[in-house]
């Protein structure tokens, strides 16, 4: 199928994604690429993204890429960067801003009248991310939007459809941003909506019988969302080809190994069962530092792996359920200039001595995505409604070295506050819940005796992609009976604390 298609070029925002993303939601297909690597078809895109990015364009690393091509030619969108590249490079003056613009902001002035602010009303809460701020709009631009405190937070540069905005659309607490987008993509661009879940299936289960061919390819399960809707996936393009290992870390929930394995009964994927928990917890022995935990957890993977593989004959192919927050976390999925905030154990490639080559056939899409794929897919609501949890599992919710004790205690406080959300009609209401298992002992007196033992601290949060999550203001009665049976019914905790930070600043996992 032939859809079209919105370019974004990426300037290193850890936003990028989500542009894309929240394209997408308008079923409208599109492509993110580097700044400096602009694609030389560049009739197959109908329109053009400017992405954020955390340098400015006042710096001597100020991005700078050729627009020529571009500019005038299609119809093109400046977000906050790329907003101010515009104007900094067509006349208009870019300047430090006197105080950081970071968070909410609401528009006290909107120019209806040019089509790109339709069905949005004056008091639209928006976002703001920048240091820098637009002093003097460019040569010939009309000014669409301002705030109380960004005067030029929207412009359009005239006889052109070139616009631009201060602000991010792209994020959740931009509560019309979606509707920007639309406006700008189909009413002003002229994009067809035709990218949905099934063609999605379509077209990717096409490339991967193309890609794979007749090969036979593993599969790492886990139990999780992406790696059972990749595996559906794979078998409707490969059937019979398709080997599923489903690895036991030992960093798994308490006893997730054999429910996982129940799940799939009855799901037509062929599934083995592979227990490597000690050799996962001999790996990670004395290792204190998050990034070399999962570097540690990565490479046991790898091996496990590659030791399963040679059990089957003629497998040629590592498949894995990566999705796009885990590759925007490790590094930029384009080649462009994002900044690393983690590794993750799936992401990065294979050693050389591992003979597999990597179908990776979700690693375009979000988490809201996978789901709605799985939903065309016929897998179960309660399956697709599993909350995330992370590859490297309870590993990087210890923090510090981890033990064998470490994992029985913190196994013991999540299954806790699991079911205990579940029991009172919380678990759907949560994006994502865990516990972390803290490198602190505390007093506490429990009977007539003294204690000196571990602190837990309770996470839950608020999200429709993973990239941005708010906590969950959880009822106090639900977190008064959970501390009760954390610290009565788990020998080795005597505090349990609920984590009320949101992300961005913190992450949603603690590692």
């Amino acid at each position: 199928m032939q859809h079209d298609k919105v370019l974004i070029l990426d300037f290193g925002s850890q936003y990028t994604q989500l542009i894309a993303r929240r394209v997408r939601e308008l079923n409208i297909y599109s492509e993110i690429h580097p700044f400096n690597k602009i694609p030389s078809t560049l009739e197959d895109y109908k329109a053009v993204i400017l992405s954020g990015s955390p340098f400015s364009v006042r710096g001597d690393a100020a991005l700078h890429p050729d627009l020529s091509e571009i500019r005038t030619k299609k119809p093109l969108l400046g977000v906050c960067y790329g907003a101010q590249y515009l104007a900094h490079f067509s006349g208009g003056e870019v300047a430090p801003s006197n105080t950081r613009e970071y968070g909410r902001a609401n528009l006290s002035f909107i120019k209806a009248d040019e089509g790109f602010f339709d069905n949005v009303s004056v008091g639209s809460q928006v976002w703001m991310s920048h240091s820098d701020t637009i002093k003097q709009l460019p040569n010939n631009a009309v000014l669409l939007a301002s705030t109380n405190d960004v005067e030029n937070a929207a412009y359009k540069i005239d006889g052109e459809q070139t616009f631009a905005i201060q602000f991010h659309p792209e994020v959740y607490h931009s509560t019309d941003g979606k509707q920007i987008l639309e406006n700008f993509l189909v009413n002003i661009a002229g994009l067809t909506q035709d990218w949905t879940p099934d063609s999605f299936v379509e077209e990717t289960v096409e490339a991967i019988q193309e890609k794979v061919g007749n090969d036979k390819v593993v599969l790492g399960l886990s139990g999780g969302v992406d790696s059972t809707v990749a595996a559906v996936l794979l078998n409707k393009a490969i059937g019979k080809n398709l080997y599923c290992i489903f690895v036991n870390n030992g960093l798994l929930r308490k006893n997730e190994f054999e429910s996982v394995l129940n799940q799939y009964e009855g799901m037509g994927l062929n599934v083995k069962g592979v227990d490597a928990s000690q050799r996962f917890l001999d790996a990670l022995k004395g290792i204190e530092d998050p990034e070399k935990k999962r570097k540690a957890i990565g490479n046991a993977f790898i091996e496990v792996f590659d030791d399963e593989a040679h059990k089957l004959e003629d497998v040629k192919w590592l498949a894995q359920g990566t999705i796009y927050p885990d590759v925007i976390e490790s590094v930029s999925a384009t080649g462009g200039p994002s900044a690393t905030i983690k590794s993750h154990h799936n992401v990065g490639g294979l050693p050389d001595f591992m003979k597999l080559k990597i179908v990776e056939p979700l690693r375009a899409i979000f988490k809201d995505e996978v789901r709605r794929v799985g939903a065309t897919l016929g897998i179960d609501s309660e399956l697709l409604g599993r909350h995330p949890f992370p590859g490297p599992g309870l590993g990087i919710r210890i923090l510090g070295d981890i033990t064998a004790e470490k994992v029985r205690i913190l196994q013991e406080v999540d299954a806790i506050f699991i079911n205990g959300l579940k029991k009172w009609g919380l678990y759907d209401k949560v994006w994502q819940a865990g516990a972390m298992l803290l490198p602190v002992n505390s007093v506490g007196v429990m009977g007539d005796e003294r204690t000196y033992e571990k602190c837990v601290a309770l996470r839950a949060v608020e999200s429709t992609d993973g990239m941005t999550a708010d906590w969950v203001n959880l009822p106090y009665e639900f977190l008064q009976k959970t501390s009760n049976d954390i610290i009565n019914k788990v020998k080795g905790v005597n505090r349990v604390v609920y984590d009320i930070s949101s992300k961005p600043p913190a992450t949603i996992e603690w590692e």
